[in-house]
């Protein structure tokens, strides 16, 4: 695919620590936090998606500060991480543990929030709201990929971006660019039993 990320290093950066492949929930949720954090760093700091963002009405003057868009931006890589791990671990594991191990991701990424500042108050609103956009995202997911990018980029305008034309195709391809290596490393993956 000719996508914005360099695929290789993707796969390099998410070499599994753990030689046997073998990872415990919380192990396993921390890594997928810290793979969330990374790719929506890297989202917004890419050129390519900095032009693609101001072609709806963020700027880069801004920095960004448009709260709203930039946590729908996050909402889109959270839903995209937890969607690699619910099929890669279909048929794997218990549906049970598959809860765990998101529970374990969300906590983990709600928890760096706090550390950097987001009031522990806003959390549970921001867990509903992460709730609501996935239950949009996974009825957009059973319709077409491009049924994702079209609602990611619904919610993002909804959040104060102007709409723009393409933008919704490359939105699919950021949701898809990070599903398809964290599948590939999940593969990899075998959970501790407790």
């Amino acid at each position: 695919m000719d996508g914005f990320l360099d695929l290789d290093l993707v796969r390099k950066e998410m070499e599994n620590p753990h030689p046997s492949g073998r990872m415990s929930v919380p192990e396993l949720g921390d890594t997928l936090a810290q793979l969330v954090w990374e790719s929506f760093s890297d989202f917004i700091a890419d050129p390519r998606y900095r032009a693609l963002l101001a072609t709806i009405g963020i700027t880069p003057e801004e920095g960004f500060s448009e709260e709203r868009v930039v946590e729908e931006l996050l909402i889109l890589h959270l839903w995209a991480h937890s969607r690699s791990v619910e099929l890669s671990f279909h048929r794997r594991i218990s549906r049970d543990r598959i809860k765990e191990v998101l529970d374990h991701l969300h906590r983990a990424v709600f928890e760096d929030m706090v550390e950097n500042g987001t009031p522990k108050a806003q959390i549970p609103v921001f867990e509903q709201r992460v709730s609501a956009r996935y239950a949009e995202y996974y009825s957009a997911a059973r319709r077409s990929d491009r049924a994702v990018g079209r609602v990611a980029l619904a919610l993002v305008v909804e959040a104060g971006a102007t709409e723009s034309s393409g933008a919704a195709e490359v939105l699919t391809e950021r949701a898809l660019e990070v599903a398809h290596p964290l599948r590939d490393f999940l593969e990899g993956v075998e959970l501790e039993e407790d």
